[in-house]
């Protein structure tokens, strides 16, 4: 599965198949109001993987890539801080994800992220 992602200099692999993305579906997740974080640990590697993705119910084609725009910026900034070596995220944009306000996007996805690494770190939960 880790030779499907594009891996960048920080660590970070994007996630690019169906599958990748269903398997990290498989695992923890972390709901706040401006996005949903679900992420699985992967057992073959030991770099980041970040995937992004939007539902219709998100708005129009328009507004989607917005949302996907802020999750990736604020993920680049975020996920090398908090985010757990081997381990599979994905970013689900909300309905609020486009419009709210930038600090309070990074808010949420900072203490879903701590959130989502003390769980990895307990061991709680499925893997």
């Amino acid at each position: 599965m880790a030779t499907d992602m594009m891996i960048s200099e920080a660590g970070v692999a994007r996630l690019k198949t169906r599958p990748q993305f269903l398997f990290a579906r498989g695992g923890k997740s972390e709901r706040k109001r401006s996005l949903v974080i679900q992420a699985r640990r992967r057992k073959d590697s030991t770099t980041i993987g970040e995937g992004f993705t939007a539902t219709k119910k998100v708005g129009n084609a328009v507004i989607r890539n917005r949302a996907k725009r802020r999750l990736r910026a604020a993920s680049h900034q975020l996920l090398p801080l908090h985010g757990v070596p081997g381990v599979d995220y994905v970013f689900i944009a909300r309905l609020d994800t486009a419009t709210i306000g930038w600090q309070r996007l990074l808010d949420d996805m900072e203490s879903a992220l701590i959130s989502l690494a003390n769980q990895f770190s307990a061991g709680t939960g499925p893997t």
